[in-house]
């Protein structure tokens, strides 16, 4: 079989869409959100009523860059969950109409899964079974992939993921958002051993980024009140110094998942798989541990369509195809 599929994404803050023909992506639209800047961090009902707005527009855009006429369509897929409910609505509902109202198969695709499945986009590709670290603004996850349609989470966040600690610590810094980005180029400035901050501990492979975001508050305030201007004068170190710690944060539990495992194939995935930071200290890390690593093309990283058309590739291949009666899931495991 050598499908082709149109594949919608709207989980979040992007409203976006690919074509996927014989397994290879041919492009991938993203339309993404400015609205939210001013807030500070995503409004649910506004990212509702921009996706509705950008749906059409968009898909409009991966039919006809892709060369694809609708009729050629082998199947619709779509992400369910995890996500925002009213985002994720307005994707599962186009979805849903455009299969029916073209008789063919409809897909759903698991969010996180598909970050996973990012990898299989392009070259080089992991090779099975391999650990995964996705590290995303709602999630942190340690996953073993056995195939590409069984994983198993062995550790994960039980509260703050770590990409909400960055745009937590951004935002109260004053940085614009997403705040997550600005750290990283700060700290490519700055001195990552001028502050120190805690790690929090977590039973096995779990991990915990609350606590270092209220020691984080706290460092700030205290430092505030000696000198009023101290983030300004020490931007650079501040954020060089806590990109460190909430990486190593990371780190040590990946190591430590490499070595119960056995497994020497190491990926990461979501949208903080592209801090330089973390990306820089992965690549040491597999020098000295003799790991593969593999992170996806930066378009990749981040919330796309891309990667949920290869992930319903996959499904579409071994017939895993969706009533019509489906709804969208808010919360969604792997």
């Amino acid at each position: 079989m050598n499908p082709t599929i149109l594949a919608i994404e709207s989980s979040c803050d992007e409203t976006s869409a690919a074509i996927i023909k014989n397994g290879k992506v041919l492009n991938n639209i993203i339309a993404t959100q400015s609205v939210h800047e001013k807030y500070g961090g995503v409004v649910p009902e506004l990212a509702s009523r921009a996706h509705q707005q950008n749906i059409v527009p968009v898909i409009a855009e991966a039919l006809e860059t892709a060369g694809v006429d609708k009729k050629e369509l082998d199947a619709i897929a779509f992400t369910r969950g995890p996500g925002l409910l009213g985002a994720l609505l307005v994707g599962t509902s186009f979805a849903k109409s455009m299969a029916l109202s073209l008789n063919i198969p409809l897909i759903e695709v698991n969010h996180m899964q598909a970050h996973i499945l990012a990898h299989f986009i392009d070259d080089p590709k992991p090779s099975f079974p391999f650990l995964c670290l996705t590290v995303s603004g709602g999630h942190t996850q340690l996953v073993v992939v056995k195939s590409a349609l069984e994983m198993e989470v062995i550790g994960e966040t039980q509260d703050d993921a770590v990409g909400e600690a960055f745009d937590k610590s951004a935002k109260l810094l004053d940085l614009p958002y997403p705040g997550g980005p600005l750290i990283d180029k700060y700290a490519a400035m700055g001195n990552p051993d001028a502050y120190d901050f805690p790690n929090t501990e977590m039973p096995g492979l779990n991990y915990s980024f609350s606590g270092i975001k209220t020691a984080f508050l706290y460092f700030l305030r205290d430092n505030k009140k000696k000198n009023l201007n101290f983030i300004e004068e020490n931007l650079y170190d501040i954020c060089a110094s806590l990109q460190k710690a909430l990486i190593r944060m990371l780190m040590q539990k990946l190591k430590r998942a490499s070595n119960e495992t056995g497994i020497r194939e190491i990926a990461i995935a979501g949208g903080v798989s592209a801090n330089s930071g973390l990306r820089t200290e992965l690549d040491n890390l597999a020098k000295d541990k003799g790991w593969n690593v593999y992170v996806p093309d930066f378009q990749y990283c981040t919330d796309n369509a891309g990667m949920i058309a290869i992930a319903a590739h996959f499904k579409y291949l071994n017939k895993q195809f969706s009533e019509l009666d489906i709804s969208p899931m808010a919360r969604m495991k792997i």
